[in-house]
């Protein structure tokens, strides 16, 4: 058998059934691979071992009288730390933020519970999230499983290194720029960024999804069925549906995939990532799938827009922290808007639209679209973004940032390896509200 920490969520329901295995004894496994390995990897905050073994007990209790509760029912999974749970403080990566306990679960923490998910821990974040990578004025600095020199990305920096490093098979992250495709990029999982407002959100926001990073596209459906569910704390959330998140894969031929290698704007793509998108690209076209170059479209007045209004949004926030507490590169980015009129910051808000409707029809002749996830690849463990420079701060996020604010679904699957051997990320953009359809698509690469 695969040692318990390595098998699969979909692989576990299954031994669950059999009763081949149980729920106590997976997460004393994956317990003990936390022991091992969270030392280095500074991957998880608030682990309660205890809360944990007892959820495990009690699902082993329903699997025996052949009673679960929902389709995760026994499964060791994680929250990022910014997804409320109740009674635990949620300092957003910030040693500036006065530590409460929240007073009740967020939606995601919410269904977790409902359908008798075995939670772990949460997972670090940088600074209120607002950094690719996994350096916090209060977490420390988590570190990538492949090669502990180098970051995990992030901002769901924990998320990635805990799904890589086989601390239980189900994680979730958040995503307002790539959050969750870029972390799951650098640390060769799958990370899903649903269509926005597919999975209810509390605070809600212009853009800001909640998703899976698993190890394979069935396990992340898996989760995304649970994750979905209703919940009227968001009123910015898609209406209620059942969909068929079973998502076997599709036949390629049936695709017209467009590929996009160059961003337009920010850095340039590195060879070696070029090269395995470029690849995989060859893969779906030789299977019988139409594929043809997409021009980019982001534009260097979008980019820079959106990082002014975000700018003055954490400078907002600072007003009421102590700024010394917090990572000086963010405290320098978000200081550059204090010149800014309020002329300036309307005009950044505006480009969260315009940056939509390019992305839209850019993208609309197209059932997918194929792009790395990240034009770089891991950057070293102590570096805020690959640029260094927090005036730049938005130059590896062209790929990712158009569809959170398209709303188009997008997953990130591992395709390759840089020279050095470190994970690289394809990107899968599918059509707005189409999660099922993005997802078999993902699930097809994984078959050819």
């Amino acid at each position: 058998m695969t040692s318990l920490p390595a098998m699969t969520a979909t692989e576990l329901r299954a031994a669950y059934t059999s009763g081949e295995v149980s729920p106590v004894e997976v997460t004393d496994a994956v317990l003990a691979r936390i022991d091992e390995r969270e030392p280095q990897l500074r991957a998880l905050y608030a682990l309660d071992p205890d809360a944990a073994r007892q959820a495990a007990a009690a699902s082993e209790q329903r699997w025996r009288a052949g009673t679960p509760l929902g389709p995760i029912d026994g499964i060791p999974l994680t929250l990022k730390e910014n997804i409320a749970t109740r009674g635990t403080p949620k300092p957003m990566g910030t040693a500036a933020t006065r530590l409460e306990p929240a007073a009740s679960d967020a939606p995601a923490a919410a269904r977790v519970r409902e359908s008798g998910g075995v939670l772990l821990a949460k997972t670090t974040m940088p600074d209120f999230g607002m950094v690719t990578a996994g350096v916090s004025s209060f977490h420390g600095t988590t570190r990538n499983p492949w090669d502990q020199a180098c970051s995990p990305g992030g901002s769901s920096a924990g998320a990635g290194a805990a799904a890589a490093a086989g601390y239980g098979p189900l994680h979730a992250g958040t995503d307002i720029g790539g959050s969750v495709r870029l972390p799951a990029a650098w640390c060769g999982v799958v990370g899903v960024k649903p269509s926005f407002g597919r999975v209810p959100v509390d605070p809600p926001f212009p853009g800001r999804a909640i998703g899976p990073m698993t190890r394979t596209v069935a396990d992340a459906a898996l989760f995304l069925r649970v994750l979905s569910q209703p919940d009227a704390r968001d009123h910015m959330s898609l209406p209620p549906s059942e969909l068929d998140w079973s998502c076997p894969p599709v036949e390629p031929s049936s695709l017209r995939i467009g590929l996009q290698l160059d961003p337009g704007v920010g850095l340039p793509v590195e060879p070696a990532v070029r090269d395995a998108v470029s690849a995989a690209a060859r893969r779906f076209e030789a299977a019988g799938a139409s594929v043809e170059v997409v021009e980019p479209w982001l534009t260097r007045d979008m980019l820079d827009g959106l990082d002014r209004f975000w700018r003055t949004r954490i400078l907002a926030d600072l007003t009421h922290l102590d700024s010394g507490s917090v990572l000086p590169y963010l405290v320098d980015w978000a200081r550059a808007a204090e010149g800014l009129s309020a002329v300036d910051a309307y005009h950044g808000f505006a480009q969260m639209d315009a940056i939509a409707v390019a992305t839209l029809r850019a993208t609309e002749p197209y059932d997918i679209v194929l792009s790395p996830t990240c034009q770089v690849s891991p950057q070293p463990v102590d570096a805020a973004s690959p640029t260094g420079d927090p005036m730049r701060p938005f130059e590896h996020i062209t790929l990712t940032l158009p569809y959170n604010l398209s709303g188009q679904p997008a997953v990130s699957v591992d395709c390759g390896r840089t020279p050095d051997g470190l994970p690289i990320g394809l990107q899968l953009a599918g059509r707005r509200f189409d999660d099922i359809g993005t997802l078999r698509a993902a699930a097809t690469f994984e078959n050819l």
